[in-house]
């Protein structure tokens, strides 16, 4: 089985049932024991029609005799994909992309005329490559559906919706935090080039490196021994956001798969005590796990609702970290599945959200620190979200974030980072302190 039939059965997997291409992809390139150059291309082909969904269908209409609708969905998927190699692709000669398409179409589709309709309507893309009209509304031109732009469109800063867009169909940059616990960023990025990784400091977080040609890095030793690990720099602000101390008591509640517990164990050298938590029993070994392949000592990792209230935990934390569940608007560049998703099945986020914080404000300690933060941009899950907070809790304030020098001064205590800005995944970070006298 090739790259383009494992695509194929990825894009059916999504539509049918509803999966999430990273997690289909990496089941169905082990299945399918594809090599490295045949699963960056069947990657880069499920990516690639996920986010440019909008566009190939802007432009199918014009190419197709029919509508667009009647296609059996098979043969839809399968247009995608050569569309997009024609189009978007220029590595990939055409002749491949249709002879290819041709043959999935003979393999998949019970109808004996789509082989003939899907080789038409590509030789007839080849044929006006460069001619056809191009798309003027935001929706076909970077593949968002209308209702989630709009709801996009009233949390953005005016000037900052398209460049969101552009950025949320730009493949993600691969950068890693360094485990300080045990070695530099100058140590692991002379490492890593001695593995054949390109690595180059970030432009302003400290212990970070942006890698090129990655290649699966699980498979390299510096992996395996605990060097570093995969975060992006919006996640690991947000627990630098927090200045945490030594020593002190910890407890990171929706904290799967670690990452901020990980970064709140280097900002603290490993000392006093993290607690992880995570509603999902099966994700609390990989949790384990990492913290055991990065030797981080002082950490404990349990199954446990957000929402609900632990007596022993009452005022003993020095900081409390709530990433809470969101929409996850902010990262559609990593999961561009997302756009897809029924807005409608979120709108009861902003209660779960401040239900979760008021019962982990409970546990931080007169003069300790509360952080929220979410991997939206939407102010209902956010901004509004503190806000209520608040005003059922006069005890807690909110307090100014200290940022790296290419932010501007911070004096609200919150930020919302917009993908395309800083080159982050977008984000929503807020500190706030439980006054010391009560």
């Amino acid at each position: 089985m090739g790259a383009r039939e494992t695509a194929l059965s990825a894009l059916i997997a999504c539509r049918k049932d509803g999966a999430w291409a990273n997690g289909v992809l990496k089941e169905y390139i082990q299945r399918d024991r594809l090599d490295s150059r045949d699963s960056a291309l069947a990657t880069r082909l499920v990516y690639g029609v996920i986010q440019n969904r909008g566009l190939l269908d802007f432009y199918l209409r014009q190419l197709l005799t029919g509508r667009l609708e009647n296609l059996q969905p098979v043969v839809w998927d399968i247009l995608h994909i050569g569309l997009y190699q024609l189009y978007q692709m220029d590595k990939i000669p055409e002749s491949a992309a249709v002879n290819e398409s041709v043959l999935l179409a003979k393999k998949y589709s019970k109808n004996p005329k789509a082989p003939a309709l899907v080789n038409g309507v590509l030789r007839n893309a080849q044929r006006n490559r460069g001619q056809l009209k191009q798309p003027v509304s935001y929706a076909d031109r970077y593949s968002h559906p209308e209702e989630l732009i709009t709801l996009l469109k009233a949390s953005v800063p005016k000037g900052k919706l398209e460049p969101m867009l552009v950025a949320n169909n730009a493949a993600p940059e691969t950068v890693i935090q360094v485990n300080t616990l045990k070695t530099t960023a100058q140590a692991l990025q002379k490492q890593l080039q001695e593995d054949r990784i390109a690595a180059r400091p970030h432009p302003w977080m400290p212990d970070c490196l942006v890698l090129d040609r990655t290649g699966n890095l699980e498979q390299l030793q510096s992996f395996r021994d605990g060097l570093f690990y995969v975060q992006d720099p919006a996640s690991k602000l947000s627990v630098l956001c927090a200045g945490l101390k030594k020593g002190w008591q910890i407890l990171d509640c929706c904290a799967a798969p670690g990452g901020k517990s990980f970064a709140a164990a280097m900002e603290t050298q490993d000392s006093g005590k993290i607690i992880s938590c995570d509603l999902h029993g099966h994700k609390i070994p990989l949790i384990q796990k990492g913290a055991q392949r990065l030797g981080i000592q002082n950490h404990a990792a349990r199954q446990q609702d957000a929402s609900v209230f632990v007596p022993q935990w009452e005022a003993a934390m020095d900081a409390v970290i709530v990433d809470a569940p969101c929409s996850g608007y902010g990262i559609i560049r990593k999961k561009p599945d997302i756009r897809y998703k029924d807005p409608k099945d979120m709108e009861q986020l902003p209660q779960l959200q401040l239900q979760i914080l008021k019962n982990q404000a409970r546990y931080v300690r007169p003069g300790g620190v509360l952080m929220y933060s979410t991997c939206t941009i939407l102010r209902r899950e956010n901004e509004e979200v503190v806000k209520a907070f608040l005003a059922e809790h006069p005890k807690f304030s909110l307090e100014a974030l200290h940022l790296p020098e290419i932010f501007p001064e911070n004096t609200t205590g919150m930020l919302t980072l917009i993908p395309g800005e800083y080159d982050t995944d977008g984000f929503f970070i807020c500190r706030m302190r439980r006054s010391e006298n009560e």
